[in-house]
């Protein structure tokens, strides 16, 4: 499928960049050729995995190999390992089972150092393939000292290709029920050749720079490996491809959008602003932040789109510089507004708005889901008229109702959580030919890979310092029932010291599917057990808005000790007294999640604890206990999930790389980053005659809009 239009004015509008598989540019001949598959069956199957034509089979590249080159001899076989093996067939038969859906087969199968019983589990075409006197490569796993169990075989000697199946280095393809991964190495093996017209989008002397084989060559390694290493350095050339173009495409739309949109330029003197950061900021700003404001401002005054993503540690103070261009806005007479995805998230934005800006008179209003209808309806009036020059709210910003008189600033937070179209639905409400600045906030630090490819076309700033006087967290994984006695003990001391305590589930309710703690359940459990001298409250997501409101206000004012909760209070929840986390279940959160829950405590002046109620083995909950360092924890995370379930890029639409592999291709992610700003430095327009089949490429694999001319 090729993208959809390019050049949006919506930077995270990924679904343009959704990437088909890159392919090679095929010639007529050879790689446009339909394949032939037989039976129709299998056919169908190869149909289902995209493989049409010869230059698809060439792009679906196998997923691993088996080293099947030194075959064994029965006498040394070793039960529990796989092995490969060239025996003679004596005596095969379909033996019946008890149950009617399973078949057997079994035959005896000897070597010059004696005979074993090789077995086949629903195979029973095995019986014709391999008569008695016949010879076979056979490949799987001693089960015992009598009996091999086959995973793979093929008749010695014959017809498939030089024993492609069971020795030498045997690529392993990704399959599906009618096609299995040995009929696709066969029909790889028979079109052996067909490699050689695929076009070669890098110029020679980029190649013997970067010390790449040829695109052929590469896929020749892939598909028929004669060394151990040949496989891993092809797909290296060919993830190389992949990165570069994709680096290529974000810098061409990057480009595309710097010059195509306009938006009012917030360049005065500062007057309010100066003002508060001078007279009315309760602290004084850490360095990571008075930079992050410079260049924030520098954004601002240009007559561009500010597109910056502001990342950073929990608790590092995202917010303030989020307000710092809210407030250049109102003091330019424009309006701004800060979009939360959740209510609960939204008032506590709205009430630290307010706290920052004691005795500043700046119109700021809240609208969500739960505003009443007459208080909605002056919201809506007054930002019409442009008499509320700032307004924090949910979805219910983006709604065809609301007007702006003149929106210029727009934050975006946890701006994974917003679809594209909410996200551009937002940029609409700027004034008829302009587009609103954004700044783009998200507490889960992104590593530094997912960054360069998911958000490359964004301007980055990165807040890793922490306001002086947090305190460190002590993380402990706690698994057994006498850890978790002394685990409520060690709360319970903390609660009598008069600090809070939060208690985390995964569940609302109770499932009979799913054997985890479910809030409601343990909300009644604890109340009445561990913390019965305590006051307990609840909050969750399918409360209604009043109780979710007076449980947050009990918490956040003292009256209540604990609050038990679902991951509701993952972001946006400041309570400087809380010095405990408890999350039950926590093997089922992911690290960013963790990392997020752990950060509502550790904000005061008490030293904090995090409890995790898990397993000690899990890896997620091993790295929690080890590092407290955010973007540390985040690289952890990429290495366990992968790039494609981090923070929301599948949600944006950006597509899965196909070879590459991150962050473990992290050092080959810069060298195609560092070789594309060089090219675009000096063909921005790849129009060179060098540059010509990398033009074709990046159009095949983008579309004609990663081409478009960028506006003068």
């Amino acid at each position: 499928m090729l993208p959809r239009a390019f050049a949006s004015a919506n930077p995270l509008d990924h679904s343009e960049l959704e990437a088909a598989p890159l392919r090679s540019v095929p010639r007529p001949s050879r790689l446009a050729k339909p394949l032939e598959i037989t039976p129709s069956k299998a056919a169908k199957a190869a149909e289902a995995l995209g493989l049409h034509t010869v230059s698809d089979l060439l792009e679906h590249l196998p997923r691993d190999q088996r080293d099947r080159r030194s075959a064994s001899t029965i006498a040394a076989l070793v039960p529990g390992e796989d092995a490969s093996l060239i025996v003679e067939v004596r005596d095969i038969r379909l033996r019946p089972t008890r149950k009617r859906r399973l078949t057997l087969v079994e035959a005896t199968v000897a070597d010059e150092t004696g005979p074993i019983k090789a077995v086949w589990f629903n195979q029973p075409w095995v019986v014709k393939r391999l008569p008695p006197g016949s010879r076979a490569v056979l490949h799987g796993r001693c089960e015992r000292r009598s009996q091999f169990r086959v995973s793979e075989y093929e008749p010695a000697g014959g017809a498939s290709a030089e024993d492609l199946h069971s020795t030498g280095l045997v690529p392993i393809y990704p399959a599906t029920d009618g096609l299995p991964s040995g009929r696709i190495r066969e029909l790889a093996w028979n079109l052996r050749g067909a490699e050689h017209d695929v076009v070669e989008p890098l110029a020679a002397t980029l190649r013997a720079t970067q010390g790449l084989p040829d695109r052929p060559a590469a896929l020749a390694a892939i598909h028929f490996p004669q060394e151990p290493g040949d496989a891993e350095a092809g797909r290296v050339r060919l993830a190389f491809d992949e990165l570069l173009l994709q680096q290529l495409a974000v810098l061409r739309r990057r480009a595309q959008r710097d010059d195509a949109g306009r938006a009012a330029p917030l360049d005065q003197p500062r007057g309010l602003t100066e003002r508060w950061l001078t007279d009315a900021l309760p602290f004084s700003l850490t360095a990571d932040q008075r930079a992050a404001i410079d260049q924030i401002e520098a954004n601002l005054s240009a007559g561009r789109p500010m597109q910056r993503l502001l990342m950073g540690e929990v608790g590092s103070g995202k917010t303030v510089c989020a307000l710092f261009a809210l407030l250049r806005a109102v003091e330019h007479d424009m309006q701004a507004a800060l979009m939360a995805p959740t209510e609960t998230l939204a008032e506590q934005h709205f009430a630290t708005i307010a706290s920052l800006m004691p005795g500043e008179l700046v119109p700021m209003a809240l609208l969500t889901g739960s505003t009443p209808a007459a208080r909605r309806d002056d919201v809506l009036s007054k930002l019409a008229s442009g008499e509320v020059g700032l307004v924090v709210g949910t979805h219910a910003l983006i709604e065809p109702g609301v007007q702006f008189a003149n929106l210029a600033v727009a934050v975006v937070d946890e701006q994974h959580r917003f679809g594209v179209r909410q996200r551009a639905a937002l940029d609409a409400k700027a004034p008829p030919g302009l587009q609103p600045h954004v700044l783009h906030m998200t507490a889960t630090p992104i590593p530094r890979t997912l960054a360069l490819t998911a958000y490359g076309d964004l301007d980055s700033t990165v807040l890793r310092e922490l306001p002086q006087g947090r305190q460190p967290i002590e993380t402990h994984v706690v698994a057994g029932a006498r850890e978790r006695a002394r685990a409520y003990e060690r709360i319970r001391e903390e609660l009598r010291a008069g600090r809070q305590a939060f208690v985390i589930c995964p569940l609302v309710e109770e499932s009979d599917q799913l054997q985890v703690r479910a809030a409601t359940a343990e909300f009644e459990r604890l109340a009445r057990g561990e913390f019965a001298d305590f006051e307990v409250v609840l909050m969750h997501g399918q409360l209604p808005t009043r109780e979710k409101q007076a449980a947050m206000a009990a918490f956040a004012g003292g009256v209540a000790h604990v609050l038990v909760a679902t991951s509701v209070v993952e972001v946006g929840i400041d309570v400087a007294n809380a010095s405990v986390m408890l999350v039950e279940d926590a093997d089922r959160y992911g690290i960013s999640q963790l990392h997020q829950l752990r950060g509502r405590v550790g904000r005061g002046e008490h030293r904090s604890l995090c409890l995790l109620f898990g397993p000690k083995g899990s890896a997620r909950l091993r790295a929690m206990a080890q590092y407290s360092d955010g973007f540390k924890l985040a690289e952890i995370d990429l290495e366990l999930r992968g790039e494609g379930e981090m923070i929301g890029t599948r949600q944006s639409g950006l597509a899965q790389f196909r070879v590459a592999r991150l962050p473990e291709d992290a050092g080959l992610l810069d060298r195609a980053k560092a070789v594309a700003d060089q090219t675009v430095a000096r063909d921005p327009t790849l129009e060179d005659a060098q540059n010509a089949l990398l033009a074709d490429a990046l159009q095949q694999a983008y579309g004609q809009a990663a081409l478009a001319p960028i506006p003068a």
